[in-house]
C-alpha cells in the first residue's frame, strides 16, 4: 500500500504474527492453573510421602494446564495443536527408545507410583516434558532470532531443568537408574549420559517446536512460571532438601539461558 507518495512494506511472515488475547474471565484460566502450580507446590514441601506422590502429579497435570491453555488462548487452536502433538508424542516416544534401548539416557526405570503407564513410560511424564518445553521455547525466542540459536538456547534450558528434577525424583524412588556410572559431583546416582541425552533430545524438540509460527502475544504466564522453577528450585534445595549441589548445579546452567533472558524482557518489553 501506499500513503502520501510512501511506499509502505508490511511483513506478514509466518514470524510476525501478533495474536490478540482472550477477553473476560477465560482470559484468567491459565493464571488458574498457574497458580494451582505454585500452591501445590509449596503444599508438597509441607506434607507428607504418601501426599507428595499426588501433588507430585497433580501439580505436573496443573503445570500442563497452564501451558496449554495459554498457548490456546494467546496462540490459537492451530498453534496449540501443533505444540501439544510435537511435545507430548516426542516426550512418550524418547522415553520408549530410553526405556527399550538405553540411548540417550542410560538404563533406567520407572516406579510404578506415578500412574498408568504405556510402554512402561508413565502417561505424566510426558505432560513434564510439555509443560516445561513451552517456556524454555518462549524465553529461546527472545533471545535468538535463528532456529540454530532458538534450539542451543531452549534445548539448554529444558536440559538444565532436568539437573534439579532426577535428584529430586530419583531422591523420592520415582525412577532410577541401573548403574549411574560416572555422575557429576553432588548429584549422585545419576550418570552424566542422562543430563547429556537429555541435552540432545531437548535441542530436537526446541528445533521442532521452533518450526510452529512465532507470535507476539503477552507471555506473562509461562514467564512466570519459568521464573518460579528457577528460583524455587534453588531455594528449596539449599533450604528445604538440603542438597547445594543440586541448587548449585540447576542454578548455573538455567542461570545460564535465565538471566540473559530476565535481561531482554526489562531491557526490551514487548508488552
Amino acid at each position: 500500500p501506499r500513503l502520501d507518495g510512501v511506499s509502505i512494506r508490511v511483513y506478514t511472515g509466518p514470524h510476525s504474527d501478533r495474536g490478540g488475547g482472550p477477553s473476560g474471565w477465560v482470559s484468567y484460566v491459565p493464571w488458574g492453573f498457574a497458580a494451582a502450580t505454585v500452591l501445590g507446590q509449596i503444599l508438597w514441601v509441607l506434607v507428607g510421602d504418601g501426599a507428595r506422590t499426588v501433588l507430585t502429579i497433580i501439580t505436573v497435570v496443573t503445570f500442563f494446564l497452564a501451558s496449554a491453555t495459554h498457548a490456546y488462548l494467546l496462540r490459537g487452536a492451530a498453534w496449540a495443536s501443533g505444540y501439544l502433538a510435537i511435545s507430548l508424542v516426542f516426550g512418550w516416544a524418547v522415553e520408549v527408545l530410553g526405556l527399550a534401548t538405553s540411548f540417550p539416557f542410560g538404563t533406567y526405570e520407572y516406579a510404578s507410583a506415578l500412574g498408568p503407564a504405556i510402554a512402561g513410560v508413565p502417561l505424566v511424564i510426558p505432560l513434564a516434558w510439555s509443560m516445561m518445553a513451552y517456556p524454555c521455547l518462549l524465553a529461546a525466542q527472545r533471545l535468538s532470532t535463528t532456529a540454530l540459536g532458538t534450539a542451543l538456547i531452549g534445548g539448554s534450558g529444558l536440559a538444565a531443568w532436568d539437573l534439579r528434577l532426577d535428584p529430586h525424583m530419583v531422591g523420592h524412588g520415582y525412577w532410577s537408574w541401573e548403574d549411574a556410572g560416572w555422575a557429576l559431583p553432588g548429584l549422585p546416582g545419576i550418570p552424566v549420559q542422562n543430563f547429556l541425552g537429555w541435552l540432545l533430545a531437548a535441542i530436537v524438540l526446541m528445533a521442532l517446536l521452533d518450526r510452529l509460527p512465532r507470535k507476539t502475544v503477552s507471555d506473562a504466564v509461562p514467564n512466570v512460571m519459568l521464573m518460579w522453577v528457577y528460583a524455587s528450585s534453588v531455594f528449596a534445595n539449599l533450604v528445604f532438601f538440603g542438597r547445594p549441589g543440586v541448587a548449585l548445579w540447576g542454578g548455573i546452567c538455567m542461570g545460564v539461558v535465565v538471566v540473559p533472558w530476565l535481561w531482554r524482557m526489562w531491557s526490551q518489553p514487548q508488552w
